[in-house]
């Protein structure tokens, strides 16, 4: 015959655990990761709440929603700092929402094969996996989920029209990089203007301010997109005939290059600059100091090309 544990408070871990479904080990496990408030000490036993049960109704919540621990823990430490858990949790439920309104779809690698010339090629799978273009289906070696089923369309034109794939797969990665710096742009500009209120005040937010900036997030999300497909359009007019009118030869000819390239910089670094020199001043800052030590290298080159000729007189 079993014993029931006692409905209430105290708890022993053991009854903890039963009340919870979650193990021995786990609880201890989130204690130790700050999860989990340490139990009272009372002579030579662990007392534990209705507190510690509820927080591990939280964490389990949490975990079937997708997030991680060190998430998980971020969350319950801005709830322990006096914003509410329904807020905070809105809020991040909105930024970790769809950014599109394209659905996955699934293929298969038979239709991959078909779709790019009908030749297997499993390193551009493995591209394509290692871009996030396409996801592998676990349990299942011949299928793969498309995040962006348009993504995968426009890569089979481009290979239709002859662009080879390892070409489509390094021009993805180069316009990866320039498309995160805009995307990161966006975000300091918009939380500069408009989240920091919200966010980065003397008190710390409360469930309005989350909510309310959920649905600034839910306005302005569409705004990235369309402002990107504007300035996209913009720029292909302005380059596209130019452009076929110089290859076809009645252009005016090319000009010498100039203006600015993208780069990728170390978040750190730019952080640094930043608060040296003013985030208005920091691109000038780090052309400057490139400059600076290209020149300092092309004289090191110079002194020493001088050094040798010296030594190769001396010698003779």
């Amino acid at each position: 015959m079993t014993t029931e544990p006692p409905a209430g408070p105290p708890y022993r871990i053991e009854t903890l655990a039963h009340l919870t479904g979650a193990s021995v080990r786990t609880i201890r496990a989130y204690q130790d990761r700050g999860l989990l408030p340490r139990p009272e000490r009372q002579g030579r036993a662990n007392h534990y709440s209705d507190a510690h049960r509820t927080r591990l109704h939280q964490i389990a919540d949490l975990l079937d929603r997708g997030y991680g621990l060190a998430s998980i823990k971020e969350l319950l430490d801005a709830h322990d700092t006096g914003r509410g858990l329904g807020g905070v949790l809105g809020l991040v439920t909105e930024v970790d929402g769809p950014w599109t309104d394209e659905e996955p779809s699934r293929v298969s690698r038979s239709d991959l094969t078909a779709r790019f010339g009908g030749t297997a090629d499993d390193r551009a799978i493995a591209d394509a996996v290692a871009l996030g273009v396409l996801e592998p289906v676990p349990g299942d070696e011949d299928a793969f989920l498309v995040p962006s089923p348009q993504e995968l369309s426009v890569a089979v034109e481009l290979h239709a029209a002859g662009v080879p794939l390892g070409a489509i797969t390094a021009h993805l990665r180069e316009l990866r990089v320039q498309v995160e710096q805009i995307a990161a742009r966006f975000l300091e500009f918009t939380t500069e203007h408009v989240f920091a209120r919200y966010l980065d005040g003397p008190h710390r937010p409360t469930d309005t301010d989350a909510a309310e900036a959920a649905s600034l997030v839910r306005r302005l999300r569409p705004l990235a997109r369309q402002t990107v497909d504007a300035e996209l359009a913009r720029a292909m007019r302005l380059f596209a005939g130019r452009h076929l009118r110089r290859h076809l030869g009645t252009g005016d000819p090319v000009p010498p290059e100039s203006g600015t390239r993208p780069v990728q910089v170390p978040v750190e670094t730019m952080r640094a600059v930043e608060a040296l020199v003013g985030p208005e001043h920091a691109a000038g800052f780090l052309a400057l100091a490139a400059e600076r030590e290209v020149r300092a290298r092309s004289l090191d080159r110079l002194v020493s090309s001088h050094a040798a000729s010296d030594d190769l007189d001396e010698e003779g």
